[in-house]
């Protein structure tokens, strides 16, 4: 995601990190380029120019064109303005203070919000040890419901649906059952609609009414770029939404739409949905986002989902390895496994600090099945051979290679590069109580 806005600014800082002191006409260059870059990304051009006109009265006003390290100053700046735009603060979900929290789902058809419903069910689930439940208030798609209660069963949360009943009567009834079954969260699944059907936006308002919830939360489609301004400003006029749940935002190179819907309709961007696992969804936190469209990665996301997949006990396990020299294959293939529950290598490596990363992963040319290769030749290795990596001869490269559906080459260069690993974690293990993935030559 944002991998054009990313693009644009690391070539635009490249441009101006030698320069010394920046004159006027290279700070206008310079809001020139990012001007295109934030339109080329379809973000709204009201927000563009308020934008370039707090960039350039900030730089003004702080004297960096007279600094000899203009180039940080400006970063900063950009940076700073992009959090704002973006919402400065992250909010996530208010729970009521006593009872069940009710949240109402609402958004146009075709922006994956019974995905979205689902995965935010699952998080409030598991982070905050929540008993979620959901009501199946979608009547007209064919096999909503259906979809619904299937989907739900992977997570283990109840569902209440109905057949020939209105959505209004639904919501009701499946709010007092789940209210005195005990839940803490009732998440209210709606129709989407079209905005301009007067019918269907009506039937939101009288499920609002009818059922006050805690928080309305519109999903909005991360491609509709500009659009969602427009989207978000006719339901928020309606239903008077407290958030908004940003789906397909893996499939959204320019970031339009994260960049504008705040900044606009002044509505925060409560979660965002960035792939379609059910863990490919997370709190929107406006500082780590701008991060990363700089370029300057996102390490406490990344330290986040580490520990969702590597407990406390395996990490120390790990490090006293690490610590002793005793680190082997069924440690590593082990820490491989952890690092794809983490998502995609792509989504991992744009979280980290590296200048110009993007071209350094095409050059690599890190995918997924990488690891599925390393996974591979691990796999056709004897215990003894995992264990003991050192006996491995030209005999047992054959074999492994022959069983892995690899070349000798490549069983070579992984022999290589988890020495070299071993090696370098030694080097930086000289004292406990750190621990990093095995994987850092690779």
């Amino acid at each position: 995601m944002f991998d054009l806005l990313t693009n644009k600014f690391e070539n635009l800082f490249y441009k101006i990190r030698n320069k010394g002191k920046l004159s006027p006409d290279d700070l206008d260059d310079a809001l020139r380029e990012i001007k295109l870059a934030l339109l080329e990304a379809d973000v709204n051009f009201k927000v563009v120019k308020e934008f370039l006109e707090n960039v350039k009265t900030k730089a003004i006003g702080e004297k960096i064109l007279e600094s000899l390290t203009s180039y940080q100053q400006v970063v900063k700046i950009v940076n700073e303005e992009i959090t704002r735009m973006l919402g400065s603060a992250s909010s996530g979900v208010v729970f009521a203070p006593g009872g069940p929290t009710i949240i109402m789902t609402v958004g146009l058809q075709g922006t994956g919000k019974t995905s979205a419903v689902i995965k935010l069910a699952s998080f409030l689930k598991n982070k905050y040890q929540k008993k979620v439940s959901i009501i199946a208030a979608d009547i007209y798609r064919p096999a909503a419901v259906l979809q619904l209660e299937d989907m739900a069963k992977n997570i283990a949360v109840d569902v209440y649906s109905e057949s020939n009943s209105n959505p209004v009567s639904i919501s009701v009834k499946g709010t007092e059952l789940f209210r005195k079954s005990g839940s803490d969260v009732i998440i209210i699944d709606t129709a989407g609609r079209l905005h301009i059907d007067e019918k269907m936006m009506k039937e939101i308002v009288d499920i609002r009414n009818r059922v006050n919830p805690h928080q309305i939360f519109l999903v909005l489609d991360a491609m509709t770029g500009q659009e969602a301004v427009n989207i978000a400003s006719t339901f928020n006029q309606r239903v008077e939404c407290d958030g908004i749940i940003l789906t397909k935002l893996d499939s959204d190179t320019r970031g339009g739409a994260a960049l504008s819907v705040y900044y606009v309709v002044k509505k925060p961007i409560k979660f965002i949905s960035s792939g379609e696992r059910i863990e490919d969804f997370d709190i929107f936190y406006p500082d780590r986002i701008a991060s990363r469209i700089l370029g300057m990665g996102d390490i406490l996301t990344l330290v986040e989902k580490a520990e969702k997949v590597v407990s406390e006990k395996e990490a120390k396990k790990i490090e006293e390895k690490i610590y002793k020299n005793e680190l082997n294959f069924e440690d590593f293939i082990g820490q491989l496994k952890s690092i794809k529950k983490m998502g995609s290598l792509d989504k991992i490596f744009s979280m980290l600090p590296i200048p110009d990363k993007n071209r350094i992963f095409k050059k690599i040319n890190l995918d997924d099945s990488y690891l599925s290769r390393i996974e591979a030749i691990i796999n056709s290795m004897t215990v003894e051979e995992r264990r003991k990596p050192h006996i491995i001869n030209g005999n047992r490269k054959k074999r492994i290679a022959k069983g892995s559906g690899s070349s000798v080459s490549e069983v070579n260069k992984l022999l290589v590069q988890f020495s070299k690993t071993k090696q370098m974690m030694k080097q930086f293990s000289g004292k406990k109580g750190k621990f990093n993935f095995p994987t850092g030559n690779l």
